[in-house]
Parts: structure tokens; sequence; C-alpha cells
């Protein structure tokens, strides 16, 4: 048996409560969020101070609208210098190819070929009888509510609504038609953007008023029959949509005034 000195077993007890106590603490994981807070606080302070910069005191939000119908008013104003100048271009054509006509003989009897041909395509202004048709969006009420069951899309003039309209005059036999004015001939396409109609590069708002010579009574037994027609009939019915048919004893389609260039072509295999 060892025999141990009640000094030195002290001095053991002692340091090994010590070693106990001050026993080394594992280090904690750190954690991605405690650095990471900081550095979102920081972003966004500097994202406000930027943005706060930027709008200087005023709506960085600011509606579009009166800017987009700013650009519409340009181009169109764009549009009717264009068409001006190319009128312009088409005088000085036709005075130069009027003088040529007469010292060249081959040039003039292809010139009266091509006269002879004016009227089918549509480049002289006709009149007589026929009808007139107006579409119309319906009127908004003054409480801004709808008619029951209607959506906004119900209340509108579609494209295929003026679609419809022209397929069943030119089923009906017409002879002539212009949409809000404008000579349609076999070029034409009718499209809507929103509610308002583009045709031959210009925008036109409603009432849209389209006009056809040829027999009234048979004018009108085809928009009767046109299934297209019968649907906007029955909206204008059920909710508010303007639709009219007006009888025109002797109405004017001008003549078509545009280009007469092919610019995009499909074969037909």
């Amino acid at each position: 048996m060892e025999y141990t000195s009640g000094t030195s077993s002290w001095r053991q007890a002692v340091r090994r409560i010590t070693e106990a106590l001050l026993v080394r603490r594992r280090p904690r994981p750190r954690r991605t969020w405690s650095w990471g807070v900081p550095v979102i606080f920081a972003a966004a302070g500097l994202l406000f101070t930027t943005s706060a910069t930027t709008a200087d005191g005023t709506d960085l939000r600011e509606d579009q609208g009166p800017r987009l119908v700013e650009l519409i008013g340009e181009q169109q104003r764009r549009i009717a210098d264009a068409e001006e100048r190319a009128a312009r271009l088409r005088e000085e054509v036709a005075a130069q190819t009027d003088a040529l006509a007469g010292t060249d003989a081959p040039f003039a009897v292809e010139r009266r070929r091509a006269a002879e041909q004016r009227d089918g395509v549509g480049l002289t202004a006709v009149h007589g009888p026929g009808v007139t048709v107006r579409l119309d969006d319906a009127p908004r009420r003054a409480d801004g509510s709808r008619p029951i069951g209607a959506s906004p899309d119900d209340l509108v003039v579609h494209q295929q609504d003026v679609q419809a309209v022209v397929n069943a005059l030119w089923a009906g036999g017409a002879e002539a038609m212009s949409i809000m004015g404008v000579r349609v001939i076999s070029t034409s396409a009718v499209r809507c953007v929103g509610n308002t109609l583009l045709l031959h590069g210009r925008v036109y708002s409603p009432p849209f008023v389209i006009t056809a010579i040829g027999d009234p009574v048979e004018l009108r037994r085809a928009l009767d029959a046109s299934e297209g027609v019968q649907l906007f009939q029955r909206d204008a019915r059920d909710f508010g949509l303007g639709y009219a048919v007006v009888v025109e004893k002797d109405v004017t389609v001008p003549a078509y005034e545009g280009s007469t260039s092919l610019e995009h072509a499909k074969a037909i295999r």
C-alpha cells in the first residue's frame, strides 16, 4: 500500500477540480445568418438611398399612359407626312408619264391598257347605291358598372367583328368598299390593336364605319345571314354595343391612294 502525504493529496484534488472547471468549450459552428443579416441590411439601405436619389422627389412608378399616347401621335404624324410626300411623288410620276406617252406610241398603248384596269383594282373613285354599317363600343355607365353577365371584352368591337361585316358585304355582291373613308383593296388587312383599328398603317378609334356600294337589299340580306354579324347583333342587344345599318341611295367610295406594291406573299402549293 502506497502512502501519500496529505499535502500531496490536496494538491492533486485541487488540480483535478481546476482542470475540470477550465475544460475548453468546443467552438460552436458559425451560422450563415449571423453574418448574412448585416449584409442584407446594408444592401437594403443602399437600395433605399439609390431610389431616393433617383426619384429626386418624383414618383418612380409614374403612369406611362400619356407617354404611349404621345408616341402614337408622333407615329401618326410621321405616317401622315410620309403619305403626303408619296402623293406628291405620284403626281410627279403621273406628269412625267403623260409627257412620255405623248412622244412614245408603244408606251401610250400600255398606258391605256393600265388605265382600263384602274377601276378593277380600286384606283378610281366610284359612287352608287349601297349601305353604311356602323360598329361602336358599348357606352360606359356613370357608376362604372357593367351589364349583368358581361366581361370587359364583351363591351368593345373586336377585329373579328369588323372582318365579319366586311366578308358579309363582299359575299353580298359589294362592288367597292371603304373603311373609315379609306378604300379597301385586295391587299387590305383589317387588324385591331386593343380597341383601335389598324388599316394601311393608320390607327382609327371607334365607331368603325364601313361603306359598300352594291344592291342594298342583297347587302343587308348577306349581313343578316352572317353568323359573325349575328353574334355581334346579339351582343348589341344584350350589352349595348352599337350596330346600325343605313341604306344609301348614292354614296361615294374614294380611290385608293396608298402603295400598290406587294410586300409579302406566299405561294400556294
